[in-house]
């Protein structure tokens, strides 16, 4: 059926970008400023649960200690409710010359940091664990924290998650997965009870100041990846005073994030679109060390993709290589320069397959990692082996920080537009917030959507990969020119996030938490290790 013409053009102006003020969720001018608290509880540090310790190193699980903080669940109403965020405290190695404390944050929105203090050695070098306490939490509504969730059993959620698809192509799988993401904004409405109404970016940097009074700190250490630049940059503009040192890795650009959700999301896969090809032209230029290289690689994936939308194919090994499969794989690959080798013999497996070749052996293809990032949907600066803990918020913290259009029923327009821009990731990403927010049943959040340009005592350090498929490079240049005190740092290189992977920035990073020495403008850095080495 033919859509009216002022939805038509709602949708067309939707589908380029321009922001409907007037239809867009609620900023935070409906919202009260919450006010500042300035005496805190301290934090009571305890052993940690048996269930914590076992998710960390053994030889870590001796020295850290855990801890249930409260906050407030409204922070408008600060001695009402209240909710405990968990954290985990590593003890910096020297304390008799221990700076204070290095809040962390793995990224998301809904990634669980809280056993990321263990696992400091994987991101930071020596010094940094000698002189500070490593502090990692799960925010708000994540993980141990209070989880936010939209049903009440796992049979709930499967039926239905079941009836979604990340791409839909067909007719039916779009009306499927708009009847199902109804159902599941409904639920969270049901289920998720009062948390719900504070589940923004704002409430985690609040929480955050309580939990830097709860640990001593009168000042605010604090590392974020992904997400986390994010919550960094709201911290450094609700409290700019209280910020010592932050370095943000893999930005998102928060003003565009903050007032027009689809245009980020739109940007977001263009993202995707430049590091997919420079991962293809990379692969081109290495020759036999790609198992993808033989030919014109853009053009083979190109075509394997295209097929794969209208025709799965069976794999050697007997799986099944479908079009949402293989670009969430490739998606959540990129992420990951580490995988780029299997990835691309998965790929030759796939282009065989396709045209009726011989294939790899099974061994060369079949452990192609995944990112515990929800098929890159998900920032998150992921640890090996880290369980994955379900629950709503990463939908909690989007739909309320991201403004969208309410109407669901353009998602099909949306989706189309989104693919011709961006043929591999275009519509998995409208797929995404863009569909479920248009009906999620928070309608005036509590958020913060700038200023952005306070200035802090000392420039935020911002670091940018050019090829980072989630949050792309020039997001990071939009972050270093948005804040009021900032410092880029850009590194040549693939992947999402980049510290613990460059010495060069690692250096750069730990004389700036240690000392305080910001580096020269116009740096460029490269990886410990190239793709394909």
């Amino acid at each position: 059926m033919a859509l009216p013409n002022a939805r038509r053009t709602l949708a067309s102006a939707l589908a380029l970008g321009v922001v409907w003020s007037g239809l867009a969720v609620g900023g935070s001018a409906a919202a009260q400023p919450a006010p500042e608290i300035t005496s805190a509880k301290p934090a009571t540090w305890t052993a940690c649960a048996a269930d914590v310790l076992a998710e960390i190193p053994a030889a870590q699980r001796d020295k850290v200690s855990c801890a249930a903080y409260p906050v407030p669940l409204d922070h408008r109403e600060p001695r009402g409710a209240t909710i405990d965020v968990k954290m985990m405290k590593r003890p910096a190695d020297d304390q008799a010359n221990k700076i204070g404390s290095l809040f962390l944050n793995p990224g998301g929105p809904g990634g669980a940091g809280l056993i990321y203090s263990a696992y400091g050695s994987s991101f930071f070098q020596p010094e940094i664990m000698k002189r500070f306490d490593l502090i990692g939490f799960d925010p708000r509504g994540v993980g141990r924290s209070a989880p936010l969730k939209c049903f009440t059993t796992n049979e709930e959620a499967d039926e239905v998650f079941g009836r979604m698809s990340s791409v839909p192509v067909t007719r039916t799988e779009i009306r499927d997965t708009m009847d199902a993401t109804r159902d599941y904004t409904r639920s969270c409405a049901k289920v998720a009870g009062p948390l719900l109404e504070h589940m923004s970016t704002e409430d985690v940097a609040r929480d955050l100041d309580l939990m830097r009074q709860g640990v001593g700190d009168q000042q605010l250490n604090f590392v974020g990846f992904s997400y986390g630049t994010l919550l960094g940059a709201t911290y450094a503009n609700i409290f700019p005073a209280k910020s010592r040192a932050i370095v943000i890795d893999g930005n998102v650009d928060p003003n565009l994030r903050t007032h027009n959700g689809a245009q980020y999301d739109r940007e977001r896969a263009q993202g995707f679109e430049i590091a997919l090809d420079a991962f293809l032209k990379r692969c081109d230029s290495v020759g036999p060390k790609c198992a993808f290289s033989d030919g014109d690689p853009r053009a083979k994936f190109d075509a394997l993709r295209d097929h794969l939308r209208t025709r799965a194919v069976t794999l050697p090994d007997g799986t099944t290589a479908t079009y949402a499969g293989v670009i969430g794989r490739v998606g959540s690959n990129l992420y990951s320069p580490a995988s780029f080798t299997l990835l691309a013999a998965y790929l030759q497996t796939i282009h065989n397959a396709v045209n009726g070749v011989a294939s790899l052996s099974v061994a060369a293809v079949t452990d192609v990692p995944l990112l515990a990032n929800n098929r890159g949907l998900a920032d998150v600066r992921v640890l090996g082996d880290t369980p994955y803990e379900f629950d709503d918020s990463y939908y909690g913290v989007n739909c309320t920080d991201k403004p969208f259009v309410r109407v669901p029923e353009l998602f099909p327009l949306v989706a189309k537009q989104w693919e011709r821009e961006s043929p591999t990731f275009g519509r998995s990403q409208a797929a995404s917030d863009l569909l479920t927010c248009a009906s999620w049943p928070v309608r005036h959040p509590d958020r913060w959507s700038g200023p952005w340009n306070r200035k802090t005592p000392n420039p935020v350090l911002v670091v940018g990969n050019y090829y980072d498929p989630a949050t792309q490079y020039r997001f990071a240049q939009r972050m270093a020119k948005q804040l009021g005190n900032a410092r880029l740092v850009s590194v040549d290189a693939f992947g999402h996030c980049i510290l613990g992977d460059s010495a060069g920035v690692d250096t750069v990073a730990t004389d700036y938490l240690v000392n305080l020495k910001v580096p020269a403008n116009g740096q460029v850095f490269q990886p410990n290790v190239q793709p394909f080495a």
